[in-house]
């Protein structure tokens, strides 16, 4: 970092991807405080030189939020993964396979704050968009059934979950043969 700092300056992209080199250093060390200065720096710089819609500077707002549900300062992780959602609707539209990924973050972060019914919306429009634009039988039906289930689960509504548990091992079963483990 010193180094690129010093011959390429503070905003270049080498520069960039070394602030995020250790930021995901810190975070695998569970230095997850000193992961966020370095992720900071990354979106300031980011923001400044290719703007607020990049799709490098959404990749920086979602390290961040992951950073913050690290340090469980959930309402923080939700603020960027809003902003996030937002851009990535905005830009690649509502059924794209990344806008999918960041209702599914914004569906955890709600989980991990225990709010379920809002994770619920989430994971249920994931589930429609998936559906709709991979088909019923794609391998990532089971995921999305499951973490729907998941959800249902923690609210008490077993009869919710049940099905969609037993339609993900359904999918599963079919794609993988029955004697997959």
């Amino acid at each position: 970092l010193a180094i690129r700092e010093k011959t390429l300056g503070n905003e270049h992209a080498d520069t960039v991807t070394s602030l995020i080199n250790l930021a995901y250093t810190y975070n695998k060390q569970s230095l997850h405080s000193k992961a966020e200065l370095f992720y900071l720096r990354a979106l300031a710089i980011r923001e400044k030189t290719l703007g607020n819609e990049h799709a490098d500077t959404v990749t920086s707002l979602i390290n961040l939020a992951y950073t913050y549900n690290k340090q469980s300062l959930h309402s923080k992780a939700e603020l960027f993964y809003l902003r996030a959602l937002a851009i990535r609707e905005k830009t690649l539209g509502n059924e794209h396979a990344d806008t999918v990924t960041s209702l599914n973050n914004l569906a955890v972060t709600y989980n991990k704050q225990g709010l379920h019914s809002k994770a619920e919306l989430f994971y249920l429009r994931a589930l429609v968009i998936r559906e709709k634009t991979l088909g019923q039988d794609h391998p990532k039906i089971p995921i999305s059934l499951n973490n729907l289930a998941y959800t249902y689960k923690k609210q008490g509504l077993y009869g919710k979950a049940e099905p969609l548990y037993l339609r993900a091992h359904a999918i599963r079963k079919k794609l993988l043969g029955a004697n997959h483990q």
